[in-house]
């Protein structure tokens, strides 16, 4: 999703169903990540909700991500919330995830 290519990045992670690609914590992590480059905070939230319905379990770099989707969007009230509520959760965090 570098270079402002992170529409064709979500474009293709929609697309992974059509060819009986199974999604995964890595594919959503890309995705979201792409979320995060182009400033779309509300649709990192929704890959995040997609991951939970798909009982994807979400990892480190999972919350780094939507918490940087937040903040770079200007969204710190969300940031703060997401934050707070993994670490109430079972996902473990990290260094990335405090410096996010």
């Amino acid at each position: 999703a570098k270079g402002g290519e992170w529409k064709q990045a979500l474009r293709l992670f929609s697309m992974m169903p059509l060819f009986t690609l199974r999604t995964d914590v890595i594919t959503f992590n890309a995705g979201i990540s792409a979320c995060e480059k182009g400033g779309e905070w509300l649709k990192a939230l929704h890959l995040c909700d997609m991951m939970t319905h798909k009982k994807v379990k979400l990892n480190a770099i999972t919350v780094s991500a939507l918490i940087s989707a937040c903040e770079k969007s200007l969204q710190w009230a969300n940031a703060l919330q997401l934050f707070f509520s993994m670490a109430c959760s079972k996902v473990e965090l990290n260094s990335f995830c405090f410096n996010a």
